[in-house]
């Protein structure tokens, strides 16, 4: 299990869909998937794989694990392992564009 810690960009982002009244549904899709990535990082549901244009602030790779999916605008969660052992960071909650 990893502890996962919040860019100050991504807390942002997660913050404003929390308190978007429009935006209810897709609050819920991350939380649903930051719980999956909490208990099992390769949870079939997010579909994590290699993101390769975006680059880590700690040198290694940058995962995208989806929130929704078949949706349009659906929401990816982009992260990386580190700063410590046993973290992991999430670097932006986006839409798909």
């Amino acid at each position: 299990m990893f502890k996962i810690r919040f860019t100050e960009e991504a807390d942002d982002q997660f913050q404003i869909l929390k308190k978007s009244k429009d935006k209810k549904v897709q609050y819920k899709a991350v939380g649903k998937a930051l719980a999956y990535m909490n208990a099992n990082l390769r949870h079939p549901a997010l579909k994590t794989h290699k993101f390769d244009d975006m680059e880590s602030p700690f040198g290694g790779d940058v995962f995208e694990s989806y929130a929704q999916n078949k949706t349009p605008g659906a929401y990816r969660i982009f992260w990386a392992y580190g700063p410590s052992k046993a973290e992991i960071t999430i670097l932006a909650i986006t839409p798909h564009p």
